[in-house]
C-alpha cells in the first residue's frame, strides 16, 4: 500500500521543482512588474504608465511597427518553409536531402554571427553587390540595400527561424499517411485537391504551433532587430533596452516589457489550447 502511495506520488515529486523553477523565474517577477506598472506615483491604483504609453507616439509607433516586422516575416517564413516541408515529406532524392541540411544549417549559427553574415552580404558594397556588379555595373545602380531597414529585420528573422518551422512542419506532414493520399489518388483526386483536402487540415495543428512560437520569439527579438533594424522607428525589444539603459527610464522600459509580455502571452495562450486539443484528439 505504501509503495502504491509513493509511485502515484512520484510524478508530482518530479514535476515539483520545475515548477517552482518557473514561477520563480518567470512569473512571479512578471507578476511583480506588472503590479507596479499599475501603481501610481503616490502608491495607489492607476492606469498612468500604460496611459502615458498609448500617448506617446514613437511608443505607439514601436510597438505598430514590431506587429507589422512580425506578421510580414511570419508570412515569408510558411512561404518559404511550407512548399520545402512538403518537398522533403514526399521526395526521397539526395537532392532533398542536401536541401534538409542546408534548411538546418541556421541551427547550428549563433544569432550574432548570422546578423553580422548578413550584415556583410546585404551593405552597400557587399557581397551581394559586387556579385551584381560584376554581373551588370548598370543593375548595381539601382542595388537597394536591406541593411538598417525593416526589411532587414524581416530577412534575419526569417533566415534565424528557417530551421525550427521546418522541423515542425515536417514532423506534422509526416503524420499524414501515405495511403490517404494514395486512396485519393486512386480515386481520382487532383494534386491540389489532396492538398487543400487532406494535406492542409491535417498539418493545421504543426503550422499553429509554428505560427505561435516564432510569433513569441520575433515579436520579443532584440539582436536581429538592433544590428539589422533601421534607428527608427524601433521595435518593441530594441526600445526597451534603450529606454532602461540609454535613457535611464526603468519604470518606461517595465511598462513596454509587461506589454511585449502580454501580446506574447496571449499568442500563448493559442499555442497552448493547440497543444492540448492535439493531446485530448479535439478539432
Amino acid at each position: 500500500m505504501v509503495a502504491r502511495s509513493t509511485r502515484s506520488l512520484l510524478p508530482y515529486i518530479l514535476i515539483t521543482p520545475p515548477i517552482i523553477l518557473v514561477f520563480g523565474l518567470i512569473f512571479f517577477p512578471a507578476a511583480q512588474s506588472f503590479v507596479r506598472t499599475l501603481t501610481g506615483v503616490d502608491g495607489s491604483f492607476s492606469f498612468e504608465r500604460y496611459l502615458e504609453f498609448m500617448n506617446d507616439r514613437s511608443s505607439v509607433t514601436s510597438l505598430i511597427f514590431t506587429f507589422q516586422v512580425t506578421f510580414l516575416s511570419l508570412i515569408g517564413l510558411f512561404a518559404i518553409c511550407y512548399p520545402l516541408a512538403l518537398y522533403l515529406r514526399f521526395s526521397n532524392s539526395r537532392v532533398a536531402y542536401w536541401a534538409q541540411m542546408v534548411a538546418l544549417l541556421p541551427l547550428f549559427v549563433p544569432g550574432i554571427m548570422s546578423a553580422y553574415a548578413l550584415i556583410r552580404f546585404f551593405r552597400g558594397r557587399g557581397l551581394l553587390e559586387t556579385i551584381i556588379y560584376q554581373l551588370s555595373p548598370v543593375l548595381s545602380e539601382t542595388y537597394y540595400s536591406p541593411y538598417v531597414k525593416p526589411e532587414g529585420i524581416i530577412i534575419g528573422s526569417i533566415w534565424e527561424s528557417i530551421p525550427f518551422t521546418v522541423l515542425v512542419l515536417l514532423a506534422g506532414l509526416r503524420q499524414v499517411e501515405s495511403g490517404l493520399i494514395e486512396s485519393a489518388q486512386d480515386v481520382g483526386a487532383s494534386r491540389w485537391t489532396i492538398f487543400f483536402q487532406i494535406i492542409l487540415p491535417l498539418t493545421r495543428r504543426a503550422a499553429l504551433i509554428a505560427f505561435c512560437l516564432n510569433f513569441i520569439a520575433i515579436f520579443g527579438s532584440y539582436t536581429i532587430p538592433y544590428l539589422l533594424g533601421p534607428a527608427a522607428p524601433q521595435t518593441l525589444g530594441v526600445l526597451m533596452q534603450r529606454t532602461y539603459q540609454e535613457y535611464a527610464q526603468p519604470l518606461q522600459a517595465e511598462t513596454q516589457a509587461v506589454i511585449t509580455f502580454a501580446v506574447c502571452a496571449l499568442v500563448g495562450l493559442l499555442y497552448v489550447r493547440t497543444v492540448s486539443s492535439q493531446r485530448t484528439g479535439r478539432n
